[in-house]
Formats: structure tokens, sequence, C-alpha cells
């Protein structure tokens, strides 16, 4: 999961830790982004058995989430997420434009993750 300036400065401030300690404990850096170390046995150093132990103040990926481009971009990419994700396909539905919307903001925020996409 990468995470931007505004979800490190958040987190460290609800772990009590600096920008620079956060970083060093949870971070590595990958294709010019920060992203969470993974842990040996789990997807996020966050993630608990009971769920997300941030998740009111989760990164910008993690509450874009199904929302990012290359979901709505492909249906074979929204097919194959909704096998591991518990909540697509159900409840409401969700307007197109707000989607996209959460979509062009995630983009916007990791660039380098979507460039080779471009043209």
């Amino acid at each position: 999961m990468y995470v931007n300036r505004e979800d490190i400065a958040r987190l460290a401030g609800h772990l009590g830790l600096t920008r620079a300690e956060f970083k060093r404990r949870y971070l590595c850096g990958t294709r010019g982004l920060l992203r969470f170390r993974k842990p040996r046995s789990k997807q996020c150093p966050f993630l608990l058995a009971d769920g997300c132990s941030v998740h009111e103040i989760k990164p910008l990926q993690c509450s874009a989430f199904p929302y990012w481009p290359e979901l709505l971009a492909k249906a074979s990419e929204r097919r194959a997420a909704a096998e591991y994700c518990p909540g697509m396909n159900r409840g409401p539905l969700v307007n197109i434009e707000i989607a996209g919307e959460v979509a062009a903001e995630v983009q916007k925020s990791f660039p380098q993750l979507y460039e080779e996409s471009k043209g």
C-alpha cells in the first residue's frame, strides 16, 4: 500500500511518532514512492485479525479502494479484486462520477503508478 505526505503526517501523529520515525519503522521506497513494508504474514502492518487498526485515519489508497483507476478501467481487474474483497458487488450502487473522482485523486497522488498507462 502506497502512502502520500498527508497519510504519513496523519498516521505518524496518530501513533505519537515523528514523520521520520514513522518512515523508518513502517515504510520503504519503491518506484519513487513510499509504501508500507509488508510483514511476513499479512499485507499491512496495521491489519489485525479483527480489521484495520488505523481505519479512522487510513491512507488514501486504502480509503479509495475499490475505486482505483486500474479497477475502473478494466472489468477483468474488477472481477479479480471482487474475488478477494468481500464488499465488492454488494450493497448500494455508487455513482460512477463519484468513483471517477476518487480514482482521479489516487492517480494525482501517485502519478508514478500510472505514468506507463498514459498515451
